[in-house]
């Protein structure tokens, strides 16, 4: 059983570390997974190389920023991704302007953590890096199954702008030589 984490200094919000990587992975995996509904699997190791590989490189690229919650004696409890995005104006009058915006990715709290507040400070240090890094929205992304993501993310007041639809190549093709 998890004792109630009762504020801020019960738990550590610091930026990752490449030995916090294996458990970044594990993150990851469960994030995914959850998202999925699936059954618990396990990650081929040519897979688990490559989502090593990412993350490295994203904690040593000055544009992105991954955070984790650390908690003394237990160890690192969640995580939080985030990258700056940087696209032209595309219109004439609108001059050489330049749009940041934060992308949030990958974040994920473990279940017996969740309500104490380790969201909500990882959340924050996301957004102080956005706005030091100029960036004017946030911008995520969720799977629309997940509706313990939908009802936390839409609080915060971020709102569905479009939608995002996937579907495997061999799919579309097929629909294509059908007609």
């Amino acid at each position: 059983m998890v004792e109630e984490l009762d504020n801020a200094e019960d738990f550590i919000i610091r930026q990752a570390r490449p030995g916090d990587l294996p458990v970044l992975v594990e993150f990851v995996t469960k994030l995914t997974l959850h998202v999925a509904g699936g059954t618990a699997q396990t990650l081929k190791e040519k897979e688990r190389k490559k989502l090593k590989d990412v993350l490295s490189a994203a904690i040593k690229d000055d544009n992105k920023m991954v955070v984790v919650a650390e908690v003394p004696g237990a160890g690192l409890v969640g995580m939080g991704h985030i990258y700056i995005w940087v696209s032209q104006g595309i219109w004439e009058q609108a001059g050489e302007m330049e749009f940041r915006s934060g992308i949030i990715d990958d974040v994920w709290v473990e279940p017996e953590y969740r309500k104490m507040g380790v969201f909500s400070a990882m959340l924050r240090k996301l957004v102080a890096f956005a706005e030091d890094h100029k960036a004017y929205e946030l911008i995520l992304e969720y799977s629309f199954s997940n509706q313990e993501a939908e009802a936390t993310w839409s609080r915060l007041g971020f709102t569905t702008t479009g939608v995002r639809a996937a579907a495997f190549t061999s799919a579309v093709r097929d629909a294509l030589s059908r007609g």
